[in-house]
């Protein structure tokens, strides 16, 4: 199994659990009570603006989990100052843009909605992507990510089973709500990629991003579903998202050589906070308030400008470390 194989590549004890707390369901909740509101709205946002809303969500999520592990090595390096910083801004990007995002778009329903949801995101990993990968993978010599990608797709096809017996709890009112799954944590240190190929490489990067959403989304729906009195709908859909990060997304992680020294992380963080300050969130609220979606607008506005302060922030701790 990959789990126990990829210890072989590990040196040293960096894993995102340091960071787990900054992510709680209740720091993540919706509003109950605007759940309408909010899905009345999204239905009103232009197609093109959703769009925008989900990669603007894609990217805030794996700006916490990257963010995260970030915070891990520098401790690690002993640069505490820097780990802070990580951690705080990985926080921004969870607890602030992407939620704000999450609500615009109406991304969070009723639970049977965001079951439905989970289940369609599930079973395409499932039987599509991670199927398609490991055999990319294959043919391409990287082995190791072929035994990865085909380890997350059956882990994803217990997720979809698990979800789909969850529903009809939810819809029938009868039986039990499966147990959470337990994630395996990964540990990731900082090295180079362990693939060769460029679109293996590409695909870790997919697969990335991917998890890295689950997890938020999920977090999302466990404290919906925890609001509305469901507590063991919101344990399965909690320990799922803890195993989309800090398993599959961390396992990708070592793979990709997503990690490596401080200042290396630093420049990197620099570089898309500029991207985004400067083009991705000003693109995006202008074809917002081209199409009237005002408030999106004012939302990536905002958002680019808080982006534009962590990039100064990250160059800051860059330069002080000479």
């Amino acid at each position: 199994m990959f789990r126990h194989s990829i210890r072989t590549l590990v040196v040293g004890l960096c894993t995102l659990t340091a960071a787990a707390p900054a992510a709680t369901p209740v720091a993540l909740a919706m509003e109950v009570g605007h759940r309408q509101g909010t899905h009345t709205a999204a239905r009103a946002v232009h197609p093109r603006t959703l769009s925008d809303l989900a990669t603007a969500m894609k990217g805030e999520a794996f700006a916490y989990a990257s963010y995260s592990l970030f915070a891990v090595e520098a401790d690690r390096q002993a640069y505490p100052a820097v780990g802070k910083l990580f951690r705080g801004t990985a926080r921004t990007e969870l607890n602030e843009h992407l939620r704000q995002a999450a609500t615009l778009a109406g991304t969070v329903g009723s639970n049977a909605a965001n079951l439905s949801e989970s289940i369609k995101g599930e079973t395409y990993e499932h039987q599509v992507m991670y199927r398609g990968f490991a055999a990319q993978a294959r043919a391409d010599g990287d082995l190791a990510a072929a035994e990865l990608f085909t380890e997350i797709a059956a882990d994803e096809g217990r997720h979809r089973d698990a979800y789909r017996a969850a529903l009809k709890v939810v819809t029938t009112g009868h039986g039990t709500i499966p147990a959470p799954p337990k994630a395996d944590v990964v540990p990731v240190p900082a090295g180079p990629p362990k693939v060769k190929a460029a679109r293996t490489k590409a695909n870790l990067d997919t697969a990335m991003h991917g998890e890295a959403l689950a997890y938020a989304k999920y977090r999302l729906f466990a404290a919906h579903a925890r609001q509305t009195g469901n507590t063991a709908l919101a344990r399965l859909f909690g320990g799922t998202a803890d195993v989309e990060l800090h398993e599959h997304f961390a396992g990708e992680a070592v793979l990709a050589g997503l990690v490596r020294t401080t200042k290396t992380n630093l420049r990197k963080a620099i570089t898309g906070e500029h991207n985004e300050a400067t083009v991705v969130y000003p693109g995006f609220a202008k074809r917002a308030a081209a199409v009237g979606d005002t408030t999106a607008a004012r939302f990536f506005r905002d958002t680019a400008a808080d982006e534009a302060k962590h990039a100064a922030a990250f160059r800051r701790a860059l330069d002080k470390l000479g």
